[in-house]
């Protein structure tokens, strides 16, 4: 395993083959992909921790889904990959389809765990409300609130671990790098999907309160041959509660894209 710093990037590559780059949502790190990486063999899989998230460092200049985006795209050249299978969840389903759309030659495939076009209205309003909790010292009750309501009840009986992995997560976070991003991504707007031309998939946990599987099914209606697939009793960090579904559905799409 070889760890960089492109600029505001912290990434990890292991492996070798067709690169495939793997980019978390708000609140997460590339450690949240950790358990489909045994269903990645034969690839070689990029981690990055998007600027402010992580082991990435608090970004200088405002943070804009398009600075993200933007940091992606430099860090994948400099790493020499010049097209690769993109997979985003959450926020990063947002960073993925920018870069499908602007960066089409890069981009062989999406797929999408936990997926939106852009946030709704309320969403937005909760994200500033967010970011000025965070900035209060309130990390630890966002943590709490994401873990009562971001992940399954199935998964708060069933599997400790990963409740205490996405608590530890948020925890974690620099508190005024958490803020800026919330802000970044309550800002977020849809970009034209008629542009995206790669095949995607988008996976969904049917207990998704956070982004509803509908959220990613009219998503999906809006990219041309996009496929649906649904989680059951998954909540909304799909990798981590439902770890071999998604480790699954994820190698499967590559290997028929590669075919």
């Amino acid at each position: 395993m070889t760890t960089v710093t492109v600029g505001q990037i912290v990434a990890e590559s292991v492996g070798e083959g067709m690169p495939v780059v793997m980019i978390h949502g708000l609140g997460g790190t590339s450690n949240m992909f950790q358990p489909q990486m045994a269903a990645l063999s034969g690839y070689r899989v990029i981690r990055m921790d998007l600027p402010g998230s992580g082991r990435s460092p608090r970004p200088v200049d405002e943070l804009t889904i398009e600075t993200m985006s933007d940091a992606v795209v430099r860090a994948m050249s400099a790493m020499g990959v010049e097209r690769a299978h993109l997979v985003g969840h959450s926020m990063g389903t947002i960073v993925c389809q920018k870069i499908a759309a602007t960066q089409p030659s890069m981009v062989a495939s999406l797929v999408l765990f936990g997926a939106l076009a852009e946030p709704a209205e309320a969403t937005r309003q909760g994200l500033g409300n967010r970011a000025k909790l965070a900035r209060s010292g309130g990390m630890s009750d966002i943590a709490d609130q994401i873990v009562a309501n971001a992940i399954s009840a199935h998964t708060r009986e069933t599997s400790p671990a990963a409740v205490a992995f996405v608590r530890e997560q948020i925890t974690r976070q620099d508190a005024e790098s958490y803020a800026r991003t919330c802000e970044a991504l309550a800002k977020a707007k849809a970009v034209d999907t008629r542009l995206i031309a790669a095949p995607t998939l988008l996976v969904t946990g049917d207990a998704d309160t956070v982004n509803p599987p509908g959220v990613a099914q009219a998503l999906a209606d809006r990219i041309k041959g996009a496929v649906f697939s649904s989680l059951d009793r998954c909540g909304h960090w799909a990798t981590v509660e439902c770890p071999r579904e998604s480790g699954q559905k994820l190698a499967d799409f590559l290997r028929r894209v590669d075919r």
